[in-house]
């Protein structure tokens, strides 16, 4: 009889172990089906990954709920690279290479945090005839994620996605001689209309200028928070 119990115990902790385990590749899944909508501009499926309520953090500015993400992603970013027509386009390329991510499921697996890294290839061929005013022709791009997702009727969703830009490089002059052309948000909407709903606590700085951005994760030695 203990023989079988401990069997029994041992298959459930076996099969709650295989379920965190497809929950943690859920989560690196649905993030890797981010960046290829990202590459397309594909913005309406974008939205779609995100909880009600979830929210965007880009250039300090926060974007909470659908109708802000579309505001962000539809009417700033896809009136930036491709005046809002849809992809691919000739000529256009932003190419979102994602990578190096930490996953941490929480105890109860509702929930999950994620760190990640972006590098993107961004800009235009000299050809193309609806060449975007405020886009490089070809400049690279280094973000870190910090993202946090939950799990709604069985399927995983973004709640918060943070997008932090580590630095920026024109193709022609490397990182040693580019400065970030994007500025941290300072108006929020409706004053500005692609603004977003308020600001993070702290302004974080651009490249030359560096800012930390907080580890979601324990030392995995000590056990103590990083600061």
């Amino acid at each position: 009889m203990t023989q079988g119990m401990d069997i029994h115990a041992e298959v459930e902790a076996l099969g709650q172990r295989l379920q965190r385990l497809e929950d943690i590749e859920a989560v690196r899944r649905l993030h890797y089906i981010y960046g290829y909508f990202m590459d397309y501009c594909r913005y309406d499926e974008v939205v779609d990954l995100f909880a009600e309520g979830g929210e965007a953090v880009f250039l300090s500015g926060v974007y909470k709920g659908h109708k802000s993400l579309a505001r962000l992603y539809k009417d700033f970013l896809g009136q930036v690279y491709t005046k809002g027509e849809p992809c691919p386009r000739f000529g256009f390329v932003a190419d979102h290479h994602l990578l190096q991510e930490v996953i941490t499921l929480s105890d109860d697996g509702h929930t999950a945090n994620f760190r990640g890294r972006c590098y993107m290839v961004l800009g235009s061929h000299h050809s193309r005839p609806d060449m975007p005013e405020l886009l490089p022709l070809q400049v690279y791009e280094a973000a870190l994620y910090e993202n946090t997702y939950i799990k709604v009727a069985g399927v995983w969703k973004i709640q918060r996605l943070e997008y932090s830009i580590q630095w920026q490089a024109l193709y022609e002059k490397g990182w040693a001689h580019t400065a970030v052309d994007l500025k941290p948000a300072t108006v929020t909407y409706p004053e500005n209309p692609i603004g977003p709903d308020f600001f993070i606590d702290q302004t974080q700085s651009l490249w030359p200028e560096r800012s930390a951005v907080p580890y979601h994760y324990v030392h995995p030695v000590t056990g103590r928070p990083i600061e």
